[in-house]
């Protein structure tokens, strides 16, 4: 077995630990906030975001193993690990420190992260790109519920 088969995974886990630990340490601040109607429970956030730190890892497996690793290949394993970063990046800035607003701005750049992701990808291998839709759509979907979060508690 390729020890990516192993490897990337673990680095999805520890960034999915990593957000989960940084989102854990403001619970208390965040169930003071006033949410909009739209907001999902806790359970089916932490169940979408499972799926997509699956099929993430699943598209990132499928790029690392069949794509040529040439200067492409390099911007996309780049994007990638920004992409990671700026996904930890956001729970310390929201759940962490509690800044909403920065928090808005954080996200467009993780979004703008993962679209560059599947328009890279989606010439070299169509599946890889469509896995990472639903993290578009859902980082689109929490971009809107993180205004209506900032809008509702503005003081």
């Amino acid at each position: 077995m390729k020890p990516n088969y192993i490897i990337i995974p673990l680095i999805t886990l520890a960034i999915a630990l990593t957000g989960s630990l940084l989102t854990s340490a403001g619970m208390d601040w965040y169930n003071t906030l006033t949410l909009p109607a739209s907001a999902p429970a806790g359970i089916v956030i932490g169940t979408v975001w499972t799926i997509i730190f699956i099929l993430s890892t699943i598209s990132a497996l499928i790029i690392w193993n069949n794509f040529k690793e040439d200067k492409l290949f390099r911007w996309i394993i780049g994007i990638f690990i920004a992409n990671a970063i700026l996904n930890v990046l956001w729970s310390y800035v929201f759940f962490y420190s509690h800044q909403i607003g920065a928090s808005i701005v954080e996200m467009i750049i993780l979004e703008l992260s993962v679209l560059s992701l599947c328009v890279l990808i989606w010439p070299k291998s169509k599946w890889a790109s469509i896995l990472l839709w639903p993290y578009v759509a859902w980082v689109i979907f929490a971009t809107y519920l993180t205004v209506n979060i900032w809008q509702l508690n503005l003081i």
